[in-house]
Formats: C-alpha cells, sequence, structure tokens
C-alpha cells in the first residue's frame, strides 16, 4: 500500500489527507498543536470551494452546524452606513451557493471526515526537518524520522517545507493590518457580507452560526509594522479607536467586541517550485493571499482536489503536474485580491465621489453584469475541470 504523510491540519491538509486516505493510501497527518480545532473566526465558501466539498459529500454537515448561505455582497459608506452597491450572489446558477461559516465547524467536519477515512492524527506532532534525500523523508522535533511515498506541506505560511524546494522568502509588509473577531448578532445582520469602506480602512462583516454570531475583519493602513499571525492578541480599544469615524450598524458591532486579534499583512511571493520528487505544497505553504477576496480556504480546498487527483491518476510520480495545473489560477486570485484593498480605502474627493457613483450605478443597471465579472472565479469547478 502507498503511504503519504500530511504536515498540518488546517482546511487543506485535513481535506487532502481525507482524499488520498478514500484512494486507498495509508495516510498520516502530523498537527503540531495538541488538538485539531479553530476558535473566534469565520470564513467565507465560494462556489468554488463549496464543489470539493460537495464532492466529498460535506455540503450537508456544512449546513447542519449552522452555514449561513449568503445572498449578496453589499459595499456600504462607512459615515451613512448607505449601500454604495450590491453584489446579488443570488443570480449565481442556481447549484452555485455561497456560505458563511465558522471556521471551527468546518475544521470539524472535516476532521470527522478524514477519521472515517482512515486517516491516522498525530498531535503534538512537530517537524524539524524535511529531506528529498532518497525516499520523500522528515525528522521530527523529537528526532523520530518518518518517511512515505508522499509528503505533503499544508503547514502554512512557515512551511518547514518550502524551503527544501525553494530558495528563502521576502515578504514584505503592505502597511495594513488586520483585526479579527466574533460578536452575537445583536444588530440583525442579514445573510449578506458587508463591506463597509473608510478613508485608509474597511470593515468586513458576516453572519455565521445560523446567524447568532457575526464574524468582523477590520483592516487599517498604517506604518507602523505588526507581526504575522492570527494568534496575537490586542486591545478592544486599538480597534474601536482606529475605527472611531465608523457610524451605525458598524459602530455598534465593533462596540461589541471584547476579545480580538490582530496580525500584520505581509505579501509572500508564489513559490517557484511546489513539488519536488515526493514533496508537495498545498495551499498557504505554497502561495499565500492576502484576504481581500475570501479565497484563502478555497485555494487550498481547490489544491487538495487537484493533488489528490493528478496521485490517482498518475501515481507519485505525477506530482509535478499538480502545480501546473493550479499556478495560473492561484495567481489570478492573487492579483485580484491584491488589488482590491485600495478599491475600499478611498479618501475623500473627486475620485472617491465619481468612484463610488460608477459603483452605484453599475449595481442599479447591471446586477447581472458584476456578478458575471466573477464566473472565472466563482464559476470554475475544479472537481470537473
Amino acid at each position: 500500500m502507498r503511504e503519504a504523510i500530511v504536515i498540518g491540519g488546517g482546511v487543506g491538509g485535513l481535506a487532502v489527507a481525507t482524499l488520498l486516505a478514500r484512494q486507498g493510501l495509508a495516510v498520516e497527518l502530523l498537527e503540531q498543536h495538541p488538538e485539531i480545532a479553530e476558535v473566534g473566526a469565520g470564513l467565507q465558501i465560494s462556489p468554488n470551494g463549496l464543489a470539493v466539498l460537495r464532492a466529498m459529500d460535506l455540503e450537508k454537515p456544512l449546513l447542519a452546524q449552522g452555514a449561513c448561505r449568503a445572498k449578496s455582497v453589499v459595499l456600504r459608506d462607512f459615515q451613512s452606513g448607505l449601500d454604495v452597491a450590491r453584489l446579488p450572489l443570488d443570480r449565481m446558477a442556481a447549484s452555485q451557493r455561497y456560505y458563511f461559516v465558522h471556521r471551527a465547524d468546518l475544521i470539524a467536519i472535516l476532521l470527522a471526515s478524514a477519521r472515517a477515512a482512515g486517516v491516522a492524527i498525530e498531535l503534538n506532532a512537530r517537524v524539524s526537518k524535511v529531506s528529498e534525500e532518497g525516499d520523500a523523508a522528515l525528522t521530527m522535533v523529537c528526532g523520530a524520522q518518518k518517511t512515505a511515498d508522499v509528503i505533503v506541506a499544508a503547514d502554512g505560511l512557515h512551511s518547514i517545507a518550502r524551503p527544501v524546494l525553494n530558495a528563502a522568502d521576502a515578504p514584505f509588509f503592505t502597511g495594513q493590518v488586520a483585526w479579527r473577531a466574533v460578536v452575537k448578532n445583536r444588530v440583525g445582520h442579514p445573510e449578506e457580507a458587508h463591506v463597509t469602506m473608510g478613508p485608509g480602512r474597511h470593515l468586513v462583516s458576516y453572519p455565521i452560526r445560523g446567524g447568532d454570531f457575526v464574524n468582523l475583519v477590520a483592516v487599517e493602513e498604517r506604518d507602523v509594522w505588526a507581526a504575522e499571525g492570527w494568534q496575537h492578541p490586542d486591545d478592544p480599544a486599538a480597534l474601536r479607536a482606529a475605527f472611531a469615524s465608523f457610524q451605525g450598524v458598524a459602530a455598534e458591532m465593533i462596540k461589541d467586541v471584547t476579545d480580538v486579534s490582530v496580525w500584520g499583512l505581509h505579501r509572500h511571493p508564489v513559490a517557484t517550485r511546489w513539488t519536488g520528487q515526493a514533496l508537495a505544497l498545498l495551499g498557504d505553504a505554497a502561495h499565500p493571499t492576502l484576504p481581500f477576496l475570501a479565497q484563502g480556504a478555497n485555494m487550498a480546498l481547490e489544491d487538495a482536489w487537484v493533488l489528490a487527483d493528478v496521485v490517482q491518476k498518475e501515481g507519485v510520480i505525477g506530482i509535478k503536474s499538480y502545480q501546473l495545473r493550479r499556478e495560473a489560477r492561484v495567481r489570478r486570485v492573487i492579483a485580484t485580491a491584491n488589488k482590491n484593498a485600495w478599491r475600499y480605502h478611498l479618501h475623500p474627493g473627486m475620485f472617491r465621489t465619481f468612484a463610488h457613483a460608477g459603483l452605484r450605478m453599475a449595481s442599479r443597471f447591471a446586477p447581472g453584469r458584476m456578478i458575471g465579472a466573477f464566473d472565472w472565479l466563482y464559476g470554475y469547478d475544479v472537481t470537473r475541470a
């Protein structure tokens, strides 16, 4: 029996472990933390990511956990609270659904799926070295060594395996920081993603867990550098001070924040090499993206499907075609995400006035064209490609 090792128990790692195990591989998943869990964060599953979950028979469990089906993405003004533009997600094809979920709920569903497929999960498993000399092999912090026919590194931004295939990264601080928090849905937030836009900052909000809670992501431009990673706690007062000019519902939600984390947004290059002889990078380990298109988890799910597909059809030797099938699409997604921030952060003036007027006109008179502009992203089904 062929053997696979997956490093990392996040969305992409659990998905690819499940898919490989369903093909009959003996899969071991190594997670460095004492448990596989996520707390305090929401994410958006767009139709292209849902295509993978649906093919894995996981859409029903997602709904059972309280996923909210999105109806629209709404751009709003930070002072008036009025709509600037509305992207009607309900105009997509009936099969193309867009969900808001709590990350912890998706992780729980994927974890149950991995266990049902027979994936062996090892916790507190810290990897110190990955090698491709001879067989794909890795060394644990405790000194133990493991080998497999293929190793998949789904271990995020600071992947232990990425430097094995690539030169050292040269990320740079984008001049933006992001806070994230979850609050009770005291404002009756509809099943929409609201992007409240202000000068040099914006707030994204959407309901999760059956609409009982609202996930918040607040982004501010600033010169002061902040560390990467979502685990850095911050004082809610810092968030409130940065968004003191926001009015209406946005201000009410920010006022309700009691626990918040902050991270600096850094831009990393897409890896030059995603694969070696028997080693593959997946998700953020290969292609980190800024959170301005809500595609991080969706790209990891697409990666997982393609990597499992090439292993099934071509064997381990086929993993080199994985990057060929994924890179152009991922680069387009990343480039689009990079452009979005400035559109949300326009400062008062003629350009902002004209830009918002154009959005209002397009939203009112050509809503179908607005959503159609995203067909290349949301209409893509990697399980049929």
